[in-house]
């Protein structure tokens, strides 16, 4: 195989702010290529701050061991992600963007989508939400004022969360889910969460601190609405702690390390009984047909970076009123345009 990347730094329409404060104008991301004969897949891995990965440092561990990711014979994506889950075991992030590449490079060879792959048949799958992140309230109404659309995840963790959903909720009688990215504490919660229910929220998104798990027992026993872990449940293994802790797992393809291992998290957690949901870390249209191909497999959906960002680098990917759709025939189902 051959390999290229790509820095890419994606600007957002809006500032992108979540609970703590932490804004960004622009998505850092990597994007690679693997490419045998004619056909080239695409992987992307957007840098997060608070993961402690950045673009750099994923480009100077590529480079690093450039010949032994070049030189793997690809006959089976699951293998050559343990492959290079050993040649990068400290990049999840790098990892994950090769083991999209080579899905989709794989996918490709074989004319098929990946959810045909997969022999999950593309039928009742959900809905795609759009995130309305933290600003002042006339902003946060604006933004919805200015996109419809059937479901929208609400970024808190502030002190005007309450006031913010009230004044969200004039503007639409749309299901609202809301992610508070770990930002309150277990009395907040228990305090906030009926009052959120009662104003037509669906669901929560990691409301306490990822390590308070004695909290999170509590808050699961009370809470009258189903609680999502996040940055609770990174990897595999974390799949197993949330049971009794969490009602389901929101599947992050970057931070769990790829495709590969995000299937079996889903498999695990079915046997659980723990909803999945699937991600977005503001990927573009690459790491989003990513998602996209578990939709058959999943309860809940944010794969709404396209619509965030003011830049794509790729087209396939149809938001249908939050309806999904792939248009190409084979891999991810997109064209890349770098």
């Amino acid at each position: 195989m051959h390999l290229n990347y790509w820095h890419k730094e994606l600007p957002f329409k809006y500032p992108f702010t979540i609970s703590n404060g932490r804004t960004k104008t622009h998505q850092p991301s990597l994007i690679v290529s693997l490419s045998l004969g004619n056909f080239v897949g695409y992987g992307e891995a957007p840098a997060i701050v608070y993961y402690n990965i950045t673009v750099e440092q994923m480009i100077a561990d590529l480079e690093s061991k450039r010949n032994l990711v070049e030189k793997f014979a690809l006959t089976d994506p699951e293998r050559y992600w343990h492959y290079l889950h050993h040649l990068f075991p400290n990049n999840p992030f790098l990892v994950s963007s090769l083991d999209m590449a080579a899905w989709d490079l794989f996918g490709k060879m074989k004319g098929k989508l990946l959810y045909q792959l997969w022999d999950t048949p593309w039928l009742e799958t959900p809905l795609c939400d759009y995130t309305i992140g933290i600003d002042t309230i006339d902003k946060m109404v604006a933004k919805m004022q200015e996109k419809p659309w059937p479901i929208y995840k609400i970024k808190l963790g502030t002190d005007q969360d309450l006031e913010i959903v009230r004044a969200l909720r004039k503007q639409t009688d749309v299901p609202l889910r809301v992610d508070a990215n770990a930002g309150w504490q277990l009395e907040e919660a228990l305090n906030k969460i009926p009052q959120l229910a009662e104003l037509g929220v669906e669901m929560i998104e990691q409301p306490l601190e990822k390590n308070n798990w004695e909290g999170m027992k509590i808050l699961f026993e009370k809470s009258i609405l189903p609680l999502y872990a996040d940055e609770s449940c990174v990897f595999e293994q974390d799949v197993a702690k949330c049971f009794n802790h969490f009602h389901g797992i929101n599947i992050k393809l970057t931070k769990c390390s790829g495709l590969t291992p995000a299937r079996r998290m889903i498999t695990e957690a079915r046997q659980l009984g723990l909803k999945v949901m699937m991600g977005s870390m503001n990927e573009c249209s690459i790491g989003s047909a990513a998602i996209a191909n578990f939709l058959p497999q999943i309860d809940l959906v944010d794969m709404d970076g396209p619509l965030l960002l003011s830049e794509d680098l790729a087209s396939g990917i149809n938001y249908q009123f939050g309806k999904i759709e792939l248009t190409g025939a084979a891999g991810l189902g997109i064209k890349v345009q770098l």
